[in-house]
């Protein structure tokens, strides 16, 4: 193993806050941002002095439209994966199932696309680590 590179011994991470959101036809919610190719969980990184259920409900509103109180999100607990637009580093998120009732998700800010996802179509897309590995099995 060469030592040359000290980046490629450690493991680098970006924290996220990520949701689950399912439909009544039990398919998962997926976003495609702007200049990328995988689709995975909506959310994002925290701003400073946010909760990891914050930071979710700030995204899910910037990003879908979607209102959700921070209390509102059941955790579902702390998930790694290999990070789907940043190679070499490992995404560690706080992961949360969102019921958005009757709210359409719209795309905004970054988001270039949405899809409603089953299992038998996400073998036709390419899926984020996170969501291919935890979510849709």
């Amino acid at each position: 193993m060469s030592t040359s590179n000290p980046a490629s011994t450690s493991t680098r991470s970006i924290h996220v806050s990520a949701a689950v959101i399912l439909n009544d036809r039990d398919e998962l919610l997926l976003v495609r941002k702007a200049g990328t190719t995988a689709f995975m969980q909506p959310g994002g990184k925290p701003e400073a002095g946010e909760t990891p259920a914050e930071t979710l409900s700030r995204e899910l509103f910037e990003e879908l439209g979607l209102s959700l109180n921070p209390g509102e999100l059941q955790p579902l607990g702390l998930y790694t994966a290999a990070a789907a637009n940043e190679p070499g580093f490992l995404v560690v998120a706080d992961v949360f199932v969102a019921d958005i009732g009757d709210q359409v998700p719209v795309t905004d800010a970054e988001i270039e696309e949405l899809r409603w996802v089953s299992r038998a179509a996400a073998r036709e897309l390419e899926v984020a680590p996170l969501a291919r590995e935890n979510f849709l099995p």
